[in-house]
């Protein structure tokens, strides 16, 4: 049986030190459904403008298909294959129309009222699964520096001050089919935390860290301070950085 619960999200994003911006993200709670909420965060590369063409892209692609999502008869998993294909698709389409190269990750989840959980990433956004304060689980980059991780020739420290940190081995929008790593995180119980955040965060982190202050705050304060503090630690070389977190909270 499930106890009563509801869903607390908040959402956080800043330009860093660059120019323009271009993460996008957003939570949505389903129109129909309570207790049913998508997540789903994007960082766009290429060009002045391409970036962010591709990162809203991936936005206005989840946001139609949510809006015909329908829990308990609808798998989450196959609507989450479906945004990584045809987000990449809608940005190929606009590359031809473009000078840029528009190119995407996205990182995302769906909560179910049953508090089933499923992600899906490709690129270098991750999300985070926290018990309490403690990581239970969080997606693995397409990235060189991860694959040398999984090679053992680098530890996680040594990935990120790795002068080739930022390349991708794969994304949405390039001449590739882009990686869709699926996960079933099981049922959330009350005080867990999900996240996703693009790499201008989680590089300033321990999980131990996200993991203290997720727990500790309600979500739009914890937002914030993990914001705050990769300002800090950025020292005026920060990338745009962004967050979308939702956590279940015990009702009453």
């Amino acid at each position: 049986m499930t106890t009563g619960h509801r869903l607390s999200a908040a959402t956080g994003l800043h330009r860093g030190d660059r120019a323009y911006q271009q993460d996008q993200v957003i939570v949505l709670g389903h129109s129909r459904v309570p207790g049913c909420a998508m997540a789903v965060l994007a960082d766009g590369m290429g060009g002045k403008s391409g970036g962010r063409k591709a990162a809203d892209q991936v936005i206005l692609t989840a946001q139609q298909l949510f809006e015909r999502f329908s829990p308990g008869s609808d798998d989450p998993v196959e609507t989450l294959r479906q945004l990584v294909l045809e987000a990449h698709l809608m940005i190929k389409l606009t590359a031809i129309t473009a000078e840029e190269e528009p190119h995407s990750t996205v990182a995302a989840f769906i909560v179910l009222p049953t508090r089933e959980c499923v992600t899906v990433h490709a690129g270098d956004s991750r999300v985070y699964h926290f018990r309490g304060p403690d990581m239970a689980f969080r997606t693995s980059d397409h990235s060189y520096v991860q694959r040398l991780i999984d090679e053992g020739d680098l530890t996680e420290d040594e990935a990120n001050t790795h002068p080739q940190s930022n390349l991708l081995t794969g994304c949405l929008g390039t001449l590739r089919d882009p990686p869709i790593s699926l996960h079933r995180l099981g049922r959330l119980e009350v005080g867990d935390a999900v996240m996703a955040c693009s790499d201008g965060l989680w590089h300033y982190f321990s999980p131990i860290e996200m993991g203290s202050i997720t727990h500790a705050l309600p979500p739009r304060e914890a937002g914030e301070m993990l914001i705050g503090k990769a300002r800090e630690r950025a020292r005026g070389t920060g990338d745009n950085l962004s967050l979308a977190l939702v956590r279940v909270e015990p009702l009453g």
